[in-house]
């Protein structure tokens, strides 16, 4: 196979191969599409695939008993798209690399490129010219799409997606991936990952599936995850996270089920107060509520003014209404007061 030089698509899935990948196939740099999945491949994952097939935007080796680290010349694959190494046995960590690969760094998708170099369709010709031919071949994938595998037939792969799931892989998740603005699915579930989710996975705009289920992370879900618009499945059960689910958006609708086996993590969604919630509670509906300062000020205001109206009136008034001669005198001061001033008027 590796005499088959201008070969594009490579498609091997669903068969009983065993052994490591023969290095002759770093000969078919023409590749666009590698799909080797669910065999019984094993062995490391080969550096020359980063090396040499730097055209690939298909690559999938799921399910096979590859072993090893992830190759940071995987980090070669600029135009890549679809990337699935789940299922497997690699280890240590995510390379910081992830940042190099440039299709998914772009939120668009120059889809006449990619028809050029799938199908040799030159759109301009075609506008030009009209018609084309596919030369009889289609391009068919499949591919796990929140949590279900389904087909897609569309050469432009407006679809961009990581998938290393269910391997031993180790270490934090990389802050670079949060340059990867145009990733629509991340699953990275059922691994060993330690540390704290980077906040710079909020920076993944058109991202609708999330999954880092059932690995050791820890720390609170930072806010900037609940301001993705288009995330519509999210998995984060089963870590060690904690803290209070963050609220906005759409958050708010995702079912217990995307957040259950973290211990410390609370909110509505769990059906779980976080601590101080309660306090306020009982606040509510037991002990009467602590008086704060501008509280107490208001008080003691609304008491002073009080007391002033009730010196006041009856300071003045009182005595008028008791006592008669103070009452006539009153009145005659108001007479003369009166008189004085209608001399001054006249």
């Amino acid at each position: 196979m590796g005499a088959l030089v201008n070969m594009k698509a490579l498609v091997l899935r669903n068969n009983g191969l065993m052994g490591e990948l023969n290095s002759s196939l770093k000969n078919c740099s023409s590749l666009f599409m590698l799909e080797l999945s669910e065999n019984m491949l094993s062995g490391p994952i080969p550096s020359w695939i980063g090396e040499s097939m730097q055209q690939l935007i298909i690559l999938k080796m799921r399910g096979n008993h590859l072993s090893g680290n992830l190759p940071i010349h995987l980090c070669y694959l600029k135009r890549i798209q679809l990337l699935d190494l789940s299922r497997n046995n690699l280890s240590k960590g995510i390379p910081t690399c992830l940042k190099n690969l440039t299709a998914m760094s772009e939120q668009s998708i120059n889809s006449s490129d990619t028809k050029f170099r799938i199908y040799g369709i030159n759109e301009t010709y075609i506008e030009i010219y009209g018609g084309y031919s596919l030369r009889g071949y289609k391009l068919g994938i499949t591919w796990m799409w929140k949590g279900v595998e389904r087909g897609f037939k569309n050469p432009e792969l407006k679809l961009k997606s990581i998938d290393l799931s269910s391997n031993n892989l180790t270490g934090e998740i990389p802050k670079e991936v949060g340059y990867l603005l145009g990733l629509v699915s991340l699953n990275i579930s059922r691994n060993n990952l330690s540390g704290e989710i980077p906040s710079q996975i909020g920076n993944l705009s058109s991202l609708e599936s999330l999954d880092l289920s059932r690995n050791h992370i820890s720390g609170r879900i930072p806010s900037s995850v609940s301001e993705i618009d288009y995330l519509g499945k999210l998995d984060l059960s089963h870590n060690s996270l904690s803290g209070r689910i963050p609220s906005g958006r759409h958050f708010e609708t995702f079912e217990a089920s995307s957040f259950e086996g973290n211990i410390d993590l609370c909110g509505g969604q769990l059906n779980k107060t976080c601590p101080g919630d309660g306090d306020q509670t009982t606040t509510e509906h037991g002990e009467p509520p602590v008086k704060g300062d501008d509280f107490v000020f208001y008080e003691g205001l609304y008491m002073s003014l009080g007391i002033g109206y009730f010196t006041g009136f009856w300071g003045l008034l009182g005595p008028l209404l008791l006592w008669r001669r103070w009452r006539i005198a009153y009145i005659r001061f108001l007479n003369r007061l009166t008189d004085y001033v209608y001399v001054c008027l006249w």
